[in-house]
């Protein structure tokens, strides 16, 4: 387990130069082995408050305290006019955060293999799709264990596969007892978040609590689109489903007749 590290905005205001406040007030704790989402429409200042939390931007009013040494940062857009090829930029990346040599390479082959990036670890950065190019996106930041995680819609352009491959990894990562903030423009975020924000105006205001889904673990092979299921799994044997509680019943129905094996089910 992390050290916990709590993150701390208070009255955070942000504009550039003088042109008009995009964020105006804002008060934001990240408690450690947190998920905390901020939903918003375009232009509505999430990607700068999400710059602001991890750091890579100073507000123009108001302060931020306990962002931890290790940060894991995905941006909004992740440049991929790189010559270098992935393996060789996520070893760089590893070195510069504390990494040996040996360790680094191995860390970027696995997080490569787990997010089965296209065109394997030696393709070039900037001959990736949009997708792939996330996919290093993603990798980087988890080069170095993080205390926080900060993510900007970490989905955009993943394959399925990989959708499911993101949750398990940032249910991992709260499990260390880090801290996760992240975007997205679904409202669900997968099931994973358990603190929610709307960013409107400038100004956040706190979401009604998010409701932990119910855990279903099939045995075999199927379908699983069923209404209710927030978030799949893939295990070595099935499926580990996220489901909202009042379609428990209704998928477990489903999943049976689908030829599953239903192996347990942990409500919140």
């Amino acid at each position: 387990m992390l050290a916990p590290v709590t993150v701390r905005l208070r009255q955070v205001s942000k504009r550039y130069g003088r042109g008009r406040w995009i964020l105006s007030g804002v008060d934001l704790t990240l408690p450690a082995a947190e998920i905390v989402h901020v939903a918003g429409g375009n232009g509505a200042g999430k990607s700068t408050l999400l710059r602001v939390a991890a750091g890579a931007s100073r507000p123009t009013r108001g302060t931020v305290s306990g962002i931890p040494p290790v940060t894991g940062y995905v941006p909004d857009r992740f440049t991929s006019t790189d010559a270098m090829s992935s393996a060789a930029y996520l070893t760089h990346v590893g070195r510069i955060r504390g990494l040996g040599g040996r360790a680094s390479t191995r860390r970027a082959h696995e997080l490569l293999d787990r997010l089965a990036l296209a065109g394997g670890p030696h393709t070039p950065i900037r001959a990736l799709s949009k997708g792939n190019a996330q996919k290093v996106a993603l990798a980087q930041a988890l080069m170095a264990p993080p205390a926080l995680l900060v993510l900007d819609e970490p989905w955009s352009g993943l394959d399925t596969a990989a959708h499911a491959e993101l949750a398990a990894i940032l249910r991992e990562v709260r499990d260390t007892g880090a801290a996760v903030l992240l975007t997205d423009h679904r409202s669900g975020t997968h099931g994973l978040a358990t603190i929610s924000y709307a960013l409107v105006d400038g100004a956040l205001h706190r979401r009604a609590a998010v409701s932990s889904p119910a855990r279903i673990r099939l045995t075999g092979r199927g379908p699983t689109d069923w209404p209710g299921v927030r978030a799949v799994a893939p295990t070595a044997q099935g499926a580990d489903l996220d489901v909202e509680d009042a379609h428990v019943d209704a998928v477990l129905a489903a999943a049976l007749a689908a030829g599953w094996s239903v192996t347990s089910v942990a409500r919140p």
